[in-house]
């Protein structure tokens, strides 16, 4: 990693985190695992409700098997650990948007450790619940998706069929004072 020494750098080095999707053979050490944690736990949240409690994953079998439960996230399977983002389901908007902000949270912390990170959504009810059988989730909680991590190829999408690259411009996103 580069060091960050202005304001300047630690923008750029925000700026250009991406979804990584293929990983290489490797782990995430305990302390890297544990500033990730530690970055996690101090994510704000609605009303400092802090509703997520995560699952760390390193067995390569549950990967595997959390990987196969959506077709388009095969590449869980490759990562070293996921964290999975469980919450109570007492207030399902607040919560979504607290997963949001943590993941994007442990991205940006993972991208700061040299290390890849993805976001792995469930999809449907009836895979999420095979997730969270899988990782004995207690019955209510909500278990949307996981953030897979681990030392990586590329952020590229390797999809044939990706996301289109680049964003758009500014004068395309930004209004100034009103909508209109």
């Amino acid at each position: 990693m580069s060091e960050i020494t202005t304001t300047a750098d630690a923008l750029e080095t925000i700026r250009k985190v991406r979804q990584v999707r293929q990983y290489v053979p490797g782990e995430v050490s305990d302390d890297q695992l544990h500033q990730l944690l530690e970055i996690a736990r101090w994510t704000g949240s609605s009303r400092n409700m802090q509703p997520w409690r995560f699952v760390v994953v390193r067995d390569k079998a549950v990967l595997q098997q959390l990987a196969a439960l959506r077709e388009n996230i095969t590449w869980v399977a490759d990562a070293a650990l996921v964290i999975a983002l469980v919450s109570p389901g007492h207030n399902l908007q607040h919560e979504a948007y607290d997963e949001g902000r943590v993941t994007e949270r442990l991205m940006i912390a993972a991208s700061m450790l040299d290390l890849g990170a993805g976001t792995a959504w469930f999809g449907e009810p009836e895979r999420e619940a095979k997730a969270k059988a899988l990782l004995h989730v207690p019955e209510g909680s909500t278990l949307r998706s996981v953030v897979a991590i681990g030392p990586f190829v590329t952020s590229k999408d390797p999809r044939p069929a990706g996301p289109r690259p680049g964003r758009l411009p500014l004068d395309e996103l930004v209004r100034w004072e009103t909508y209109e």
